[in-house]
């Protein structure tokens, strides 16, 4: 071989990791890539060519490719119909056949997570940590905001499109070959957990975490036999339709991840869902612990990363199971623990640095900013996200959101005094009221409260309306309006690149159900001062109508997200002295809408 073939071929193998790709779907031959260049699209050299340039076309449009045959994959059917609570789940033993994980699987030091809620800030914070301890981790979560790829982790980062597409089109290629009537290509969770085990092990990750999709017993990712531990965070009542409609029968299929000889963690629980988890733990001759919540203490003065008391529990169930999977696998060196009196370092710093999109996140409207850069930090708009859609995390939500906006008055309260007396520093000017210079003030007066709410039809308004309203009013919190909207995300296609069409959908029938429970909770609330500051939003009134439809004077439907998105804008600029402050919830398919939209 020519010297200089000698030297660069090597090269490309062990830096590149591929050595051809077949273009019309870009597919690896040389099997997997080593490296990614970026993890947002990006051309397959590295370099740095235009958006427009044809190796960005070519890629995002195969990438586009995978989504959509992704996209046929998902069930055209509402999963409350009764055909799918797991009478086929032995399919998962054939795909693991075809996709050759079956050993893999075996091999991975697994830490599985299931629960009503918590589950998936229980397993951030189990990453986190243990990614903070050196180890390199995988991470298995569900359901996705913006892109698919955030469902797949290594290193707590989403997996880029450079080793999203390999391993993708290597599981379709393999299942579409031996797929046939008698065992179909799996649906789209599946084939994401799949997906999941196949990066995992190509990968070579020193731990899996995974993030239970739906109840346990018959969820994908329990075709693991044998994890390192298990854990379930809180229960509730949710997915009833399937799960069964008590504590205990949502338990019981919840505690079907536990297996004989595992550990088994939980949190403090209703006494029904306890003792559901304790009697299918003595079935396999294993002890359920109750992990203790976080001693805020420990953490050397330090703030968890995910907002919200109900995190103390999380956090402390993903401590339990992280100290088990070290002690487990041999890997307690160098970690010193003591759970009552301190944590480890590393554990600290994984608590500390955790995040999660979409769960008691707070995003300025970067839109509103930029239209008022010499105030944008004293008034605006700005969306405190949680997609919190069952009774029990309402409450949670509600707690964190009245602490949130609190929090954020003084905040701004605090900022606007810094700049008034830099501005009377420099100037020599000394007023004796604030509010008559050129920074409002910014007290509850001053702010206003907005829901943003959409929930799926599966669930019942009737009972995640109330403890949301309930619990801010018991903290002071009252909303001035709320709107209801439809979803913006297509639940048969799996899209990232492309925004969903802002043209109202043919039915509203169900957001204007939310709005008359929203309406008859608020006349039902006798003696209620929530109204108090209508007027502050009252000028909008005129062109909102444009926009809506059932509008009220404390609520309104509004045909399609970007038109409530757009009145909230148009608000802000007809109300310069308001600070509007927006509680997205109900769903995380709307959380991922709107980050999506504020972030366009």
């Amino acid at each position: 071989m020519p010297w200089p073939f000698s030297f660069i071929f090597p090269s490309l193998l062990k830096y590149a990791g591929c050595v051809a790709f077949r273009f019309s779907r870009f597919r690896y031959l040389y099997p997997f890539p080593a490296i990614c260049y970026h993890s947002s699209p990006s051309s397959m050299s590295g370099g740095e060519n235009e958006m427009g340039s044809p190796e960005r076309k070519s890629f995002q449009s195969e990438y586009e490719k995978a989504l959509d045959s992704l996209s046929s994959l998902i069930i055209r059917r509402i999963r409350a119909d009764g055909m799918n609570k797991g009478d086929q789940f032995d399919l998962m033993l054939d795909y693991l056949k075809i996709l050759e994980l079956e050993e893999p699987i075996s091999k991975m030091k697994v830490i599985h997570v299931a629960g009503t809620k918590g589950k998936g800030s229980t397993c951030t914070f189990t990453e986190s940590i243990l990614r903070n301890c050196g180890f390199h981790t995988g991470l298995f979560t569900s359901p996705h905001l913006i892109d698919v790829r955030e469902r797949f982790k290594l290193d707590g980062v989403e997996i880029c499109e450079e080793k999203f597409l390999a391993y993708f089109w290597w599981c379709w290629d393999k299942l579409k070959d031996k797929t046939n009537e008698d065992v179909p290509m799996p649906t789209y969770f599946r084939f994401l957990v799949l997906l999941g085990f196949k990066i995992f092990a190509e990968e070579q990750v020193d731990v899996a975490i995974l993030k239970v999709g739906l109840g346990g017993k018959f969820d994908a990712t329990n075709v693991v036999q044998s994890p390192i531990v298990c854990g379930i965070s809180s229960l509730g009542y949710d997915h009833m339709e399937i799960l069964g409609n008590t504590l205990g029968e949502i338990a019981g299929q919840k505690a079907g991840i536990f297996k004989h000889g595992v550990p088994a963690f939980t949190v403090p629980q209703p006494q029904e869902a306890m003792s559901a988890l304790e009697y299918r733990a003595s079935q396999l001759g294993i002890t359920l612990q109750v992990a203790t919540p976080l001693d805020i203490r420990l953490l050397n003065g330090q703030q968890l990363g995910l907002d919200g008391e109900h995190q103390y529990l999380n956090a402390g169930l993903a401590i339990a199971l992280c100290y088990t999977w070290l002690q487990k696998t041999g890997q307690t060196e160098g970690i010193y623990f003591d759970q009552t009196r301190s944590l480890p370092e590393q554990f600290v710093r994984g608590l500390a640095t955790a995040s999660l999109q979409g769960r008691a996140q707070i995003v300025p409207d970067p839109h509103v900013n930029l239209q008022h850069k010499c105030d944008a930090n004293l008034r605006g708009l700005v969306f405190f996200l949680d997609g919190a859609h069952s009774p029990e995390s309402m409450e949670m939500c509600a707690r964190w959101f009245s602490h949130a906006v609190k929090e954020d008055i003084q905040q701004h309260n605090s900022f606007k005094q810094l700049s008034h007396d830099s501005q009377s520093s420099t100037h020599g000017l000394i007023q004796s009221h604030t509010n008559e210079g050129n920074f409002p003030d910014f007290s509850v007066r001053n702010t206003t409260q907005i829901l943003l709410f959409n929930c799926m039809p599966v669930r019942d308004p009737q009972l995640l309306l109330p403890p949301l309203r309930k619990a801010c009013a018991r903290h002071g919190v009252h909303f001035q309006k709320a709107l209801f909207v439809p979803n913006q995300s297509v639940f048969n296609k799996v899209g990232s690149h492309t925004m969903p069409s802002s043209d109202p959908p043919v039915d509203l029938s169900w957001q204007l159900t939310l709005q008359r429970v929203w309406e008859s909770l608020i006349h039902s609330d006798k003696g209620a001062n929530d109204d108090k500051k209508v007027d502050s939003i009252s000028e909008s009134r005129s062109d909102s109508e444009t926009y809506n439809i059932g509008s009220d004077e404390s609520s309104s439907v509004f045909s399609s997200l970007p038109l409530a998105i757009k009145w909230l804008r148009d608000s802000v600029q007809k109300n310069q002295s308001v600070r509007y402050q927006v509680l997205v919830t109900g769903s995380l398919h709307l959380v991922g809408d709107v980050l999506r939209l504020v972030k366009k």
